[in-house]
Formats: C-alpha cells, sequence, structure tokens
C-alpha cells in the first residue's frame, strides 16, 4: 500500500490483541460498529483450542463427511513483504464448487474507499471480529482466469490466474516493484468447511478445520452477517456456544497469518541449507 495512502489507518481499522477470554474494549467496540456501518458485511469468528476440537464437533452435532475439501494456496515474498504492507494474495481449489481467486487489503477504512472501486464486480468490504480483536477488510474476488492445477503444472505467470481488475486492485497497493509474478508459492493449505444450522440456533454457522504440515490444526467457527444486526447475533452465537460448553476465552489465532508464518519458516530453512 502506498505511504500515506487513506485505505490504511490501523489505529481505527484494526485491533487484534488475541488475548485469551479477553472482550473488546468499550472504545475498540465503537470503533468496529463505526466500520461496520460502512461495510458490506461483518463476520464473527472464534478460534476454538485444540484441545477442544473433539468435543466441540460432537457438542455441536457437526458431521465432517459433509464437509467440503478445499486447497488454500497462499503467494508472498519468503520475508512476506506483501503481507507487511497489507495485502494478501490467494488462490482456491474447492471441492464441487470450483477455484476461486482473491487479492484483499488490510486494514482499510471503508469510506475512504473510493465509490468507483467498491462498485466493481466481486469487490467487497467486510469487518471480521473474534474475541479481543476486530479487522476490516476490503477484497477483490473472482474467479481464476485458468485452471489453478493445470496452471501449476505448466509453470504459468501468476497472473495469468488473476482478472484485470484484480491484477489492477493488487497494482496499486502492493510494495512498488513487487509484481504479482515475483511472487513465491506458500502452500497449499488442506482445509475442511462445513456448513451447518445447529438446533436451537437460528443460523447457519460455518466450521473450517485448517490442516498444517507440522500436524498442528486451527478449528475456527463463524457466522456473517448485516452490519446492522451484528451486536444481536454476537449476542445470541456467544450464548448458544456457551451453553454448548464451547470455549470462548482461548487464545486466538488467525488461519492466514499461521499459514504465511509456517511456510515463509520453511520457505526461508530450506534456502538457507541448499
Amino acid at each position: 500500500m502506498r505511504a500515506g495512502s487513506p485505505l490504511c489507518d490501523s489505529g481505527a481499522a484494526v485491533a487484534t490483541t488475541r488475548k485469551p477470554g479477553n472482550r473488546l474494549s468499550p472504545d475498540q467496540l465503537a470503533q468496529a460498529m463505526e466500520l461496520a456501518r460502512a461495510a458490506d458485511s461483518v463476520e464473527l469468528k472464534l478460534t476454538v483450542p485444540e484441545t477442544d476440537h473433539r468435543s466441540t464437533v460432537a457438542a455441536l452435532g457437526m458431521d465432517p463427511l459433509d464437509a467440503q475439501i478445499r486447497q488454500v494456496f497462499f503467494f508472498d515474498t519468503p520475508d512476506l513483504a506483501l503481507n507487511g504492507h497489507g495485502v494478501v494474495v490467494r488462490l482456491r481449489r474447492v471441492q464441487r464448487a470450483g477455484d476461486d481467486s482473491v487479492v484483499k487489503l488490510r486494514p482499510v477504512v471503508p469510506s475512504d474507499l473510493p465509490a468507483a472501486v467498491r462498485k466493481q464486480p466481486g469487490f467487497g468490504v467486510e469487518v471480521d471480529a473474534m474475541p479481543g480483536g476486530f479487522v476490516c477488510s476490503a477484497s477483490m474476488k473472482g474467479t481464476p482466469t485458468k485452471d489453478v492445477r493445470g496452471s501449476f503444472a505448466a509453470n504459468r505467470p501468476l497472473r495469468k490466474l488473476f482478472s484485470k481488475a484484480q491484477r489492477a486492485f493488487y497494482a496499486e497497493h502492493a510494495p512498488d516493484g513487487l509484481a504479482l509474478d515475483d511472487l513465491t508459492l506458500l502452500g497449499p493449505i488442506f482445509v475442511l468447511k462445513l456448513k451447518f444450522t445447529p438446533k436451537k440456533l437460528d443460523r447457519r454457522l460455518v466450521a473450517e478445520m485448517w490442516l498444517y504440515p507440522d500436524s498442528s490444526r486451527i478449528l475456527e467457527l463463524s457466522t456473517k452477517c448485516a452490519p446492522a444486526e451484528a451486536l444481536q447475533v454476537a449476542d445470541e452465537a456467544r450464548t448458544f456456544l456457551s451453553a454448548n460448553g464451547v470455549d470462548l476465552g482461548g487464545e486466538q489465532e488467525t488461519k492466514t497469518r499461521k499459514a504465511l508464518q509456517y511456510f515463509s519458516r520453511q520457505h526461508r530453512a530450506t534456502a538457507a541449507a541448499d
């Protein structure tokens, strides 16, 4: 992101303490709601402690055989220079649904985004909130212009998988001189995603299990809602999960950050050994 860009104001757009059992302070909650009012959606997230994965799956009646299989590929420099500028580039292979792509920028202030950008197909602004933190992001989503697996096999340039609008969005916010084709593959991550509506909760939940190569796991529960109903939905979800024995006080981890850090370490260790 360019220096001085109005799209990024970390004090107003993000608060990520991620401390166990920590709720947003009154000031943080006010900031999050102000951002949400100008966003398109809100996603409420909770990371379940690894020791509680089996009990949570059982308590919520989740059937793993109903889960959708995904492969997630990230692209950055080995030292995560792109992520340091708030930009995330990702491709996904999705079972029974086809491939998808995204270029994401975070944090952002929604009211500062150009109207012309917000009107583009596939563009959206979302506030992600979890115990102790929140972040507002802007995403340019789309369908890869070519088959992801086939492109990797043919060693095609990365830019060929992204639309013209995505390439322009990337060029506007990536560090100067860092082209899409300069990025390194970080991944893939194997993911199981399950959408379900539990009994006694009139709302769909999403469970994602991210399986990392070192055998660690992240189980994230989430639900999306309109900005105007975020507080009510958060209260209902918290009450439901607590009643079913789900630990709301565990340390919160973000799936993308963990993936990027893991593969960055692996890539640098391999390079040092050569």
